[in-house]
């Protein structure tokens, strides 16, 4: 999932994941015996030269099925994409789902996740294709259990520009599923999430203008700037000029040189820095596979309209006859059925991954394989 991130009003409100009144009751999680085959695996990514492990699950009685790989988003995860704090594991939802109904599907602890190797930290969106890949290399190898011409992605989130890199230099990806995946640039994604999660928590609009106008500020440094130091020596004058420019502004007036440091440190970070210089369009633009791109309306992280529009946008060059995409109506981030979309509402929802949701990607699948 989209990191939520917030340049500076972070440092005198707090905006952390609500726990309280959380659920625990998880209707959709399979219980034993499954009706369907279960395998542990692991492959290996050549590139790095370390091992990913994840669960294969099978159709029974189905000879060569599709498959799909799950690719999870921001944030160190394991191959259920499980985030404990909202107390929800929705591809392990995904996965039986999709088996039950004649699809097989690969799912993996990230690297360094769980029983993956590998290092986590440092690893840029670029890094995890190359997993994707590699996933892809290993069920190529698997013609005993699988159809190797019917290998697809699922990626969600962060997942979704995963999966439209590894789709458009691969030709062995059958069919790429983007949901509430990014369309536009990380500082557009970043910008957007940030608006809009602060005007959910009644944040004043003069304060959500002023951390937008910071905020801006940083990330398109990011963009320009060839490396962290020149980063680092641009974003520490940009706070000093910004403080000159505005020397009776509260949230200003908080920012000190050990703040200025904070904030270099988590600008800085290789994933981050990466995220918000990446575009996604070139490569959706040159997507070939079948391509399905999904994005909740209620969803705050990935905004659908402004993402959905900018796949759109990127695959009129790609002269793909095979596209759909669709604004799901009610729907968040992780494709709970919501009320306002907050991150706060994730946990309260017992629902998972919202049936109505998963028989579109099922239909869409099976329709073409």
């Amino acid at each position: 999932m989209i990191r939520l991130l917030f340049a500076l009003i972070a440092f005198f409100m707090s905006v952390m994941v609500s726990l309280y009144a959380q659920s625990t009751n998880r209707p959709q999680e399979p219980v034993a015996p499954l009706p369907y085959l279960v395998e542990e695996v692991s492959f290996l990514n050549t590139k790095e030269n370390f091992k990913l492990a994840g669960t294969l699950t099978l159709p029974k009685n189905q000879k060569n099925p599709p498959i799909a790989i799950l690719i999870s988003g921001s944030g160190p995860q394991n191959r259920d994409s499980e985030v404990k704090s909202f107390n929800h594991r929705p591809f392990l939802v995904l996965s039986d789902y999709l088996t039950r109904n004649g699809i097989a599907v690969l799912r993996y602890d990230d690297r360094g996740v769980g029983e993956s190797k590998g290092v986590f930290k440092a690893a840029t969106t670029h890094d995890f294709a190359d997993d994707a890949e590699s996933a892809v290399a290993y069920l190529k190898t698997r013609k005993d259990i699988i159809d190797t011409n019917q290998i697809g992605l699922i990626g969600h989130s962060e997942g979704g520009i995963i999966g439209a890199i590894a789709s458009s230099r691969n030709k062995d990806i059958a069919f790429f599923i983007s949901l509430a995946g990014p369309g536009t640039d990380g500082k557009e994604v970043l910008l957007t999430q940030s608006r809009k999660s602060l005007e959910l928590k009644k944040v004043p609009a003069d304060v959500i203008d002023f951390n937008e106008m910071l905020s801006n500020g940083i990330y398109t440094i990011v963009q320009k700037e060839p490396d962290s130091l020149s980063i680092a020596n641009s974003t520490r004058k940009f706070f000093l000029d910004k403080k000159k420019e505005f020397p009776k502004n509260l949230m200003l007036a908080q920012i000190n040189d050990a703040v200025i440091d904070q904030q270099i440190k988590a600008i800085t970070d290789k994933w981050l820095m990466n995220f918000i210089k990446t575009d996604p369009k070139p490569y959706f633009s040159k997507i070939s596979c079948p391509f399905l791109a999904l994005n909740g309306s209620k969803d705050i992280q990935v905004l659908s309209k402004l993402n959905l529009n900018g796949i759109k946008d990127a695959l009129k060059d790609s002269k793909n006859n095979d596209v759909e995409i669709k604004e799901l109506e009610g729907f968040n981030h992780l494709f709970q059925e919501a009320q306002t979309g907050s991150v706060e509402e994730y946990s309260k929802i017992e629902v998972t991954f919202s049936e109505k949701a998963m028989i579109i990607i099922k239909n869409w699948i099976l329709k073409r394989f």
